[in-house]
């Protein structure tokens, strides 16, 4: 007579916390999915929704030959990955990349996951690790993990935290953009070519701009934020024009691949718009991260072309991030050393960006599920956007110096050296993609799955 197992614990319900509770349900196995809001909010989070977006709502580039995302996109597509298939339910209109509308992405993989028949939803704040008599356990709570679990995880990895801020951009309703000034491009008109609002600037207001910036009230910090540093991919724009007068203008204000219609030339500066929710209402500012206070936000986004009449849904703010030192902390398996019983996964672990986050939620599951089946699971191979990423953060990192990274092809082992001339990078990179997919197919055999 075969027992019922016991249900894998997960704690958070973000991107990473969803993708594994999915994972193991469908592998046939029980899971509980314990997320702390609405009882307990946090700085950025609004709703009480699974796999909330608070910053961006674009997964990035979704073209799978030539970007290192993009081919995680595709793997996970492979693997039955939650996040993309509501991402991909939800799609909006943006060039080359995969962004979703942040509302309705989150409620696709809430009703989905409020419907599987092994997955019980659980709200509760959970304030001490869980206990290795109760079994393999999942830890996804992210970046915004709440006090009473953060000093619990410090207290059993013997090892300071390190950390971060992330920073939110602003996002604007459509109807209040003044479209004499702005037009409708993608850059080098990729997907539809039209995917983006640009707002141009001359020269001379590019320079008014960077003034009113620096000159701006900013957010002050709390004595013991002080030291804590930016992550490099997700800066506040402020921060980015402190850096030298062009410094966006090679960022994210890059006028190339646009031309304003009214000149027919390419302007000096751009501010791109990307829709934010399926009816097209809401536009976010891209990579207008900030930590400017919230008067100042609209008195200096204002000066924009185009923006001079914005009315903001919601401004940028700035929240505090920490991630686990993975290559000292981790094995090749999410498990923390210390307390084996226990993986990580999500942006805890020093992957950056929604999609890597996913991803190692993806393997946590799925290392968790063959744990529970008396069976071993390999890691993905290393020519993987899987495999590269979960071999950087568990070991191929520095641990004196570790960051949190996006995927990139810097991570995948070399190609095999070809007869003849130089690869072009283009070619590169397909045949990195080319490669990593057989190795997923050949590795995907080797899932476990409870039987039925």
């Amino acid at each position: 007579m075969s027992t019922q197992p016991r249900p894998i614990l997960v704690v958070g319900g973000g991107l990473a916390g969803s993708e594994a509770a999915w994972q193991i349900a469908s592998a046939g196995l029980p899971v509980i999915l314990q997320e702390m809001r609405p009882l307990r909010g946090t700085d950025a989070h609004k709703t009480e929704g699974l796999a909330e977006l608070v910053c961006s709502n674009s997964f990035r580039s979704d073209d799978p030959e030539s970007n290192a995302v993009g081919l995680l996109h595709e793997e996970m597509r492979r693997l039955g990955s939650l996040i993309l298939s509501a991402g991909d339910a939800n799609r909006l209109p943006a060039g080359g990349a995969l962004a979703v509308d942040r509302e309705a992405f989150s409620k696709t993989v809430t009703d989905r996951l409020e419907a599987h028949p092994l997955v019980t939803l659980r709200r509760a704040e959970l304030t001490a690790l869980p206990a290795a008599e109760d079994g393999p356990a999942i830890v996804a709570t992210g970046p915004l993990t709440s006090g009473a679990l953060a000093d619990a995880i410090a207290a059993v990895t013997g090892a300071a935290q390190l950390a971060f801020f992330d920073a939110i951009a602003p996002i604007v309703y459509k109807d209040s953009i003044d479209f004499d000034r702005a037009w409708f491009q993608s850059r080098y008109d990729k997907g539809d070519g039209a995917d983006y609002i640009n707002c141009p600037l001359n020269e001379t207001e590019y320079k008014a701009f960077l003034a009113a910036l620096e000159a701006a009230e900013k957010t002050n910090f709390k004595e013991w934020e002080e030291n804590t540093p930016y992550f490099e991919g997700c800066l506040p724009i402020e921060v980015m024009a402190g850096r030298g007068p062009d410094t966006l203008r090679f960022g994210p204000m890059k006028p190339v691949g646009l031309t304003d219609p009214k000149t027919g030339k390419r302007p000096h500066a751009v501010v791109q718009l990307r829709q934010d929710n399926a009816l097209g209402s809401l536009y976010n500012i891209v990579g207008f991260q900030t930590k400017l206070k919230y008067g100042e936000q609209s008195r200096v986004f204002r000066m924009i072309p185009g923006l001079e009449r914005a009315e903001f849904a919601r401004l940028g703010g700035l929240h505090r991030n920490t991630f686990l030192n993975s290559p000292r902390l981790l094995d090749g398996e999410l498990r923390l050393k210390a307390a084996p019983h226990l993986r990580f996964a999500g942006q805890m672990t020093g992957v950056e960006g929604y999609v890597e986050s996913a991803a190692m939620g993806l393997l946590a599951g799925r290392f968790t599920v063959a744990e529970c089946l008396g069976k071993t699971l390999p890691p993905p191979p290393l020519t993987t956007a899987h495999g590269a990423l979960l071999n950087h953060i568990t070991g191929g990192a520095d641990a004196a110096s570790f960051q949190p990274m996006n995927v990139n092809f810097g991570l995948f082992p070399p190609l095999p050296a070809g007869p003849g001339r130089k690869m072009k990078k283009v070619d590169r990179k397909a045949a990195h993609a080319k490669r990593a997919l057989a190795a997923l197919t050949q590795w995907q055999a080797a899932i476990p799955a409870a039987a039925e």
